[in-house]
């Protein structure tokens, strides 16, 4: 049974579970975890009845789990999806999809941006410049991908940046295992881009010259901690004068006896020395013995105050406030029914809208449309 604290369900959506959405004038997008699901748009402007207005499909073997709006283009990855067995078609190229929306329920690819490899992950998009994960030939792991979008049909490469060790065919060689340092999740935020790299922390990124990105700093703290870092989320307000991010890591590649992936709260003040000041775990999650995806996954990148909305993977969503950034602190929580045909929730991704109402993902099955008491 769903259970919460300060949040109560308004809507749900029966769909396939669901790795990003996004909420804008009413609408939701949907990337799906697993083919044939590619990306779903939803009319959510009334929680309690929502529809499916259209969807778009993918190929046996990939999948297409990221999407991003703004303006009239809508922007999905391309990707293999390594959970899926079927065989991936031989002429699949993994990259982004560009699709024009301006009429929403009937979405209309421009063009696609073909690349080397697995394809594109998590990425950002500001309405011109896409900020991408992307494997590229000569490089181990995905680096980052800054694409010009300025004319649609036409994507051009802007410029990249990659953690030394990944060129392999420029003569680096990684001092890590396979691709345990790439990029994950780059966010922007001004002239820096706040990038995690997985098992190689974060970095900050100045972009002021977008052709020739450079490394501000960056942190690494796997080892000891053995989750990998998810998403380097900037606050775009001081608080108490000084200025954060918060960084999520995410519940996976660890053994149960292992600690769970929490969140940390950062002081980028002094951006060249950056400082963890605060972290947060759900109450009894630390100190038991916990199964992979339990904890911490990603918190919502809309940030309008000091509380943050995050998908806590079996924990549903948990509202953090980091108004004291030394002690971050759960205000309201709600977790919502296990799917049907799972054993345990697994909640992937929020979001919230211009109401002020919360979207949850479920990545195993459902949309759950919450609002706060």
């Amino acid at each position: 049974m769903a259970k919460g604290k300060g949040l109560r369900r308004v809507g749900f959506f029966d769909c396939p579970g669901g790795g990003q959405i996004i909420v804008r004038d009413g609408i939701a997008y949907v990337g799906h975890m697993r083919s044939p699901h590619g990306t779903s748009i939803i009319d959510v402007s009334d929680p309690a009845n929502c529809r499916e207005l259209t969807t778009v499909s993918m190929p046996p073997g990939t999948h297409s789990h990221k999407v991003r709006v703004a303006g009239d283009l809508m922007l999905v990855n391309h990707e293999v999806n390594g959970a899926d067995p079927n065989p991936v078609p031989e002429d699949f190229r993994g990259g982004i999809g560009i699709y024009d929306i301006s009429t929403a329920s009937k979405p209309r690819q421009i063009t696609s941006w073909d690349t080397h490899g697995k394809g594109v992950h998590r990425f950002d998009f500001d309405g011109r410049y896409a900020y991408l994960s992307a494997t590229l030939e000569g490089y181990v792991g995905t680096i980052v991908l800054i694409m010009d979008l300025v004319t649609p049909e036409r994507p051009e490469e802007v410029g990249r940046w990659w953690m030394p060790g990944q060129w392999t065919a420029g003569g680096e060689q990684p001092t890590w295992s396979g691709t345990d340092h790439r990029c994950h999740h780059p966010l922007r935020m001004g002239d820096r881009l706040y990038t995690s790299y997985w098992l190689g922390g974060f970095v900050i990124l100045d972009i002021g010259d977008m052709t020739k990105p450079s490394l501000v700093s960056g942190l690494d703290w796997s080892p000891p901690f053995v989750c990998p870092t998810h998403t380097a989320l900037p606050i775009p307000f001081e608080i108490r004068g000084r200025n954060y991010i918060v960084v999520a890591d995410e519940d996976v590649i660890r053994e149960p006896t292992d600690p769970a992936a929490f969140m940390w709260v950062v002081d980028i003040t002094d951006e060249r020395n950056i400082v963890p000041v605060g972290s947060f775990q759900v109450e009894g999650v630390e100190g038991l013995q916990q199964a992979r995806m339990t904890a911490c996954h990603q918190p919502c990148e809309i940030v309008t105050g000091t509380e943050i909305p995050f998908a806590w993977f079996a924990n549903g969503l948990r509202i953090i406030d980091i108004q004291n950034p030394h002690s971050p602190t759960e205000v309201a929580y709600f977790v919502p029914d296990v799917p049907e045909g799972c054993d345990r929730v697994s909640s992937n991704d929020v979001t919230i809208d211009e109401r002020g109402l919360i979207f949850l993902i479920d990545r195993q099955r459902g949309l759950t449309i919450i609002e706060r008491t």
